[in-house]
C-alpha cells in the first residue's frame, strides 16, 4: 500500500501497459495512465522499451531488455544451467541437495536474466556437519550446494546472478568471500556448542517457556521422558532406558548457538552433539529423528526407539495445546496441530514391524502426564475425533472412496494400522457379485435393529472383539435359541451363519479381512431368503427377540471389518 490508496500490491507500481493487439487501451489504474512502454533489466537494458504489439511483449523484453518474462521458462533455464555447470565441475547432476526445490522457486522469482556461476570454499569447512553448511548456503546466500557421485558434500557451490558480467571472476570471488564469512560463523557456533554437553544444557530449558499455561521446556522434557518410556514398552523398543535418555536430551539443542541461528536444525544438531558427547548411537539417532515427519512426504523415524520419542513429542504437543483450548480453526493452525496429528497417523500406519498400538490409549497416556486442571478432561476423546478427521483426506489420497472410508471409520477404529487392511479388503468385497445385495441387507438390518432400540449399543471399535448389545426393549440377545427357529428360511440362515462364523473368526483374528469378506459373501442367498419369507417383527415377543438376535449376529459379524451398510450403490 502506498500514498493514500487502500489498494495493495506486492511492490510499488511505476508503469502500466494495456494493449489489445497493437492498440493501446486507454485507462487509469492506481493513478497511472496506460501506455505501451516499459523498462527492461536495470543494468543490461538502456532506456524505456516500446511494446509494439501484445504478442511481441516477451520477445522485446528478452531481446532489448534482457528480461526473461515467463516464470516457468526462467526456472527451466536456471535448472538446465545448474546441471550444465555441475557437469563441468564433475559433480553429480543431482546438484539438488537440501531444500532445493523451494530454493529454485525462490531464485527464479528474484532474477530477470539468470546467469549461473560456480564458486568454492576451503575444504576445512567440511569438518562442520553438512546440514550446517547446506543451510548456510541455501538460506542466507541462496546458493546451491554440490555433491559428488556418492552424495558426499563438495567444497563447491553454484549461484545464480542477475547480471551478465564481463569479468565473472570478480563476481565469483565476491560471492566466495561472503560465503566464507557465513561458514566461519557456522564453524564457530559448532565449536563453541561442543564445549558444553547436552546433559548439562537440560537445566537451561527451565528458563525457556514452552507455553505460559504448560510450563517450561524442562517441564515438557520430564513429561516426554515418562511418556516415551511407556510407549517404548508398547512398541517393543530395544532398550527403554535409551528411549528415556533420548527423550530427556531431545530438546537440549534448543539452547545451543547453532539452533539459535538456524532453528531448522533442531534435532539434527542434537544428534551431532550427542554423538560428540559419547551418547549411545541409538540415543543420538532417536534425538535426530524425533521431529520426523516434519512435513507431508517426509521420512519417518526408523527404529522403535526413535518412534517412541517421536510419538511422545507429537502427542504431548497435541494434548497440551489442544487441551488448553487452542484448537485449529479454518486455515489457522499456528501450532501445527494438523501436521502433528498427521505425523502420528503416518507413524502408526506406515511404520514397518510396529506392533498394533491403540491411538486412544496413547492419547490418554499423554493426558495423564499433565497436572490436574491444566488440560481439559475430555481432551483425549476430542483429539481422537480430530485425528479421525485428519485421517479421511490421507485415505482419499491413497485412492479409497469416501463411502469406503466412512464404512471403516464410522466404527471408530483405535488401531490405525488395521484401517488400510480393512479398506483394501472392502474394495475386494465391493467387486464381488454378492456385495450390492449384502450391503442392502445390512442397511435393512441396521434400520430394523435401530427401530427395535438396539442399534446404539451394537457398534464396536475396530480395536475390540465384536460385542452384542441389547435388542428391542433392552433384553440382551447374545445367543439365538435354536428351538425357536420355526421357519425353514431362518433355520437355514442360522445354520449357514454358524458355519461362516466358524470360518471367518480365525481370519478376522489373523487380520485376513479379504478372505473373511469372501466367506461372508456366502450369506447372500440365505439372508435374501430370510427377508423374503420371515416376518422379523412377529407378534409373538419371543419369536421377535430371537429373530432380532439372529440379525444382530449377522450385523456384528460384518462389523468386525466394516459397516457395509454405508456403501453407496
Amino acid at each position: 500500500r502506498w500514498g493514500d490508496s487502500e489498494v495493495q500490491f506486492v511492490r510499488p507500481v511505476h508503469g502500466l501497459i494495456m494493449l489489445h493487439g497493437k492498440k493501446v487501451v486507454p485507462g487509469v489504474v492506481l493513478g497511472l495512465k496506460s501506455g505501451n512502454k516499459t523498462l527492461g533489466h536495470r543494468f543490461l537494458s538502456q532506456g524505456p522499451l516500446a511494446i509494439t504489439a501484445a504478442t511481441e511483449y516477451e520477445k522485446i523484453l528478452e531481446k532489448k531488455g534482457s528480461v526473461i518474462a515467463d516464470y516457468q521458462r526462467r526456472k527451466d533455464m536456471i535448472a538446465q544451467r545448474l546441471d550444465a555447470e555441475a557437469k563441468k565441475i564433475g559433480a553429480s547432476t543431482t546438484w539438488a541437495v537440501g531444500n532445493h526445490a523451494k530454493l529454485l522457486d525462490e531464485v527464479a522469482s528474484i532474477v530477470e536474466y539468470p546467469v549461473v556461476y560456480a564458486g568454492e570454499f576451503s575444504q576445512d569447512f567440511l569438518e562442520v556437519p553438512r546440514e550446517c553448511l547446506i543451510i548456510s548456503m541455501q538460506q542466507h546466500q541462496k546458493y546451491f550446494p554440490l555433491v559428488d557421485k556418492t552424495g558426499k558434500l563438495l567444497a563447491r557451490f553454484l549461484f545464480v546472478s542477475n547480471n551478465r558480467s564481463k569479468v565473472p571472476q570478480q563476481v565469483i570471488h565476491g560471492n566466495e568471500r561472503v560465503l566464507r564469512a557465513r561458514l566461519s560463523d557456522a564453524r564457530f557456533f559448532y565449536e563453541q556448542d561442543k564445549k558444553i554437553k547436552l546433559i548439562d544444557r537440560v537445566e537451561h530449558l527451565a528458563s525457556v517457556v514452552y507455553h505460559n499455561k504448560l510450563g517450561s521446556q524442562k517441564d515438557r522434557v520430564k513429561r516426554l521422558q515418562k511418556l516415551a518410556g511407556e510407549i517404548a514398552r508398547q512398541v517393543n523398543a530395544a532398550d527403554v532406558a535409551h528411549v528415556e535418555r533420548a527423550a530427556y536430551l531431545c530438546k537440549a539443542d534448543l539452547v545451543t548457538d547453532m539452533v539459535g541461528e538456524f532453528p531448522e536444525l533442531q534435532g539434527i544438531m542434537g544428534y551431532y552433539y550427542a554423538s560428540h558427547d559419547g551418547e549411545d548411537s541409538r540415543v543420538a539417532q532417536a534425538i535426530r529423528e524425533h521431529y520426523l515427519p516434519r512435513f507431508a512426504g517426509d521420512d519417518l523415524p526408523k527404529s522403535a526407539d526413535s518412534i517412541s520419542v517421536a510419538l511422545a513429542d507429537k502427542l504431548d504437543t497435541l494434548v497440551g495445546i489442544y487441551g488448553i483450548g487452542l484448537v485449529p480453526t479454518g486455515d489457522k493452525d499456528p501450532f501445527g496441530l494438523r501436521r502433528q496429528a498427521l505425523g502420528v497417523i503416518r507413524i502408526l500406519m506406515e511404520s514397518k514391524n510396529l506392533p498394533s498400538v491403540d491411538i486412544l490409549g496413547l492419547l490418554r497416556l499423554a493426558r495423564g502426564h499433565f497436572p490436574p486442571g491444566v488440560v481439559a478432561d475430555s481432551v483425549a476423546q476430542d483429539l481422537y475425533g480430530f485425528m479421525l478427521e485428519r485421517l479421511k483426506p490421507y485415505l482419499r489420497e491413497k485412492g479409497f472412496l469416501p463411502d469406503e472410508i466412512e464404512a471403516v471409520l464410522s466404527l471408530n477404529p483405535t488401531r490405525l494400522d488395521q484401517v488400510i487392511l480393512r479398506l483394501e479388503a472392502l474394495q475386494v468385497f465391493r467387486g464381488l457379485p454378492e456385495a450390492a445385495a449384502l450391503s442392502a441387507a445390512n442397511k435393512r438390518i441396521h434400520n430394523i435393529l435401530k427401530q427395535a432400540g438396539g442399534e446404539g449399543a451394537t457398534r464396536p471399535s475396530l480395536a475390540c472383539a465384536p460385542r452384542l448389545g441389547p435388542i428391542g426393549d433392552g433384553v440382551s440377545a447374545q445367543t439365538v435359541d435354536a428351538g425357536m427357529l420355526i421357519e425353514d428360511a431362518e433355520k437355514t440362515l442360522a445354520e449357514r451363519l454358524a458355519v461362516v462364523t466358524a470360518k471367518v473368526t480365525p481370519l478376522f483374528d489373523a487380520g485376513n479381512y479379504t478372505d473373511a469378506f469372501k466367506q461372508l459373501a456366502q450369506l447372500r442367498d440365505p439372508v435374501d431368503a430370510f427377508f423374503d419369507k420371515v416376518m422379523v417383527m412377529a407378534d409373538d415377543e419371543n419369536l421377535r427377540r430371537n429373530r432380532l438376535a439372529l440379525l444382530n449376529q449377522i450385523r456384528q459379524l460384518f462389523l468386525r471389518a466394516a459397516d457395509i451398510s454405508r456403501l453407496q450403490s
